[in-house]
């Protein structure tokens, strides 16, 4: 009987990477040192993405020090600490899971060797290039208070520019997401209801654009919208950016596919 190996028949000589201990690797997440549930297409959970994730805790830094002490610069150490564990886990690529990283996009991306993907808004500027300049990137966030030039420029996002910003839980009343993030609201055991939380993502994607007729594309900052980008999409009939589509971009230009097909 023959037993057929389904391998990568280019795959026929190794060697070590820097000091990578893993391989076969994709990509490494930092996430926040807070306990708190993700519906499938959350950044933290694992479940829903089609390559390989692994996690770091970055210790200490929560939703309070990263975005509610309006401090984020006491969460560097900790932050670059644990990009440096994925990059040496063998991780081919660094994300995290919190738009608010944006922060640190500098600075981790100069101490590790692999490619560095620390906010979403990293789209931002490829999507105004897409829709052109008589339009608006509508960025919806979780709190637009503590959205500062500073991460935006840190993700090279030009203040004042062409997007317009939104807060889901601020301005638009997201109470679900104050269950899961706000450390000042939530209970000791957060919780979410999906249908819920998707209904008042609808609300204000739909309550934000009628108020911006000129914004051209959604993007989504915060790593729990994306389960309800589809709705969101469905709703306001336009292009909509999140986490989701930076990982799988991110994953794609490590980790390139091959073609099969036909001429």
């Amino acid at each position: 009987m023959i037993f057929w190996q389904n391998r990568d028949s280019r795959i026929n000589y190794i060697k070590v990477r820097k000091t990578h201990v893993c391989y076969g690797m994709g990509l490494g997440i930092i996430v926040l040192n807070d306990a708190y549930p993700g519906f499938p297409g959350d950044v933290r959970n694992a479940s829903a993405f089609p390559y390989p994730i692994q996690y770091e805790i970055a210790e200490g830094v929560t939703n309070k020090t990263l975005v509610y002490d309006k401090n984020p610069n006491q969460c560097r150490d900790a932050v670059i600490a644990a990009a440096s564990k994925l990059e040496q886990m063998g991780c081919r690529a660094i994300a995290a899971e919190c738009g608010y990283f944006a922060f640190f996009q500098k600075a981790v991306a100069a101490v590790v060797d692999v490619p560095v993907f620390m906010s979403s808004l990293l789209q931002v500027p490829f999507i105004q290039q897409v829709i052109g300049p008589q339009k608006f990137v509508g960025i919806i966030c979780a709190q637009k208070q503590f959205l500062s030039e500073e991460h935006l420029k840190n993700v090279g996002i030009t203040p004042g520019s062409n997007y317009i910003i939104a807060g889901a839980q601020d301005e638009y009343g997201c109470t679900e997401f104050d269950n899961l993030w706000n450390p000042l609201k939530r209970p000791e055991y957060p919780e979410a209801y999906y249908d819920k939380t998707e209904q008042q993502m609808v609300n204000a994607a739909r309550a934000f654009v009628a108020a911006n007729p000129r914004i051209g594309a959604i993007m989504l900052e915060c790593t729990g919208m994306q389960p309800f980008a589809r709705a969101i999409q469905g709703a306001v009939d336009l292009p909509v950016f999140s986490w989701g589509t930076l990982l799988d971009y991110a994953f794609s230009v490590v980790a390139h596919r091959d073609y099969y097909g036909h001429v």
